[in-house]
């Protein structure tokens, strides 16, 4: 199973965190290991090598049929439901290893920090691009998004990453934050959500 993710997906989130960059002119991918997987409820544990864990919520859709090499308008055929995720990030680390113009996998990929809800048929919505979605920490909403918004469509980037990488039934792909993203602490409650359906619900530990 193979868990991708997107970068720089939402404009304004680019310019949050990227000001100084331009936007992307193709859909920035990163993988994340299986052993990064976070599901059920589970708490998350901070991580001992960070002080500054950050959340991104993001939609997350999984694939359901092998595919390679997909064309845009088939791409819809290749993903059977959709929940809310988290893409944690060690951000020191990656602010570190960014200037230093070294890889930075190990803020993205490192264990727990793919975090999945549950997933709900992509059957329900009337439009994949058009769906609210938000995160409570602690009773308080946070960030929301909606994936009108994304600079990249879904089903281009299931055509794009097919490209390079064979899809397999079960992997997932998080298709981009939002802007509004920041830390988390010991013993924040994070509760995710797409429009009034609450599909995501855990501790940080």
């Amino acid at each position: 199973m193979k868990i991708f993710a997107v970068g720089m997906n939402y404009e304004a989130h680019c310019h949050e965190l990227h000001e100084k960059e331009s936007l992307p002119k193709e859909p920035v991918i990163f993988l994340k290991p299986d052993s990064a997987l976070l599901k059920d409820g589970k708490p998350f544990f901070i991580p001992d090598f960070s002080s500054q864990v950050e959340y991104e919520t993001e939609l997350v859709v999984r694939i359901n049929r092998l595919g390679k090499n997909i064309a845009p308008r088939f791409a819809h055929r290749y993903y059977d439901a959709v929940t809310v995720g988290i893409d944690f990030t060690a951000r020191d680390l990656q602010i570190k290893l960014r200037s230093e113009g070294k890889p930075w996998e190990i803020s993205k990929g490192f264990d727990s920090s793919a975090v999945i809800g549950d997933f709900i048929s992509v059957d329900e919505f009337k439009d994949l691009q058009d769906i609210d979605f938000h995160l409570n920490i602690n009773d308080t909403e946070v960030q929301k998004g909606n994936s009108s918004d994304m600079i990249f469509k879904i089903d281009e980037i299931i055509a794009y990453i097919s490209q390079f990488y064979t899809l397999k039934i079960g992997d997932l792909l998080f298709t981009g934050t939002p802007v509004g993203v920041g830390p988390v602490k010991m013993d924040d409650h994070l509760q995710g959500f797409i429009a009034d359906k609450k599909l995501l619900d855990f501790y940080v530990r």
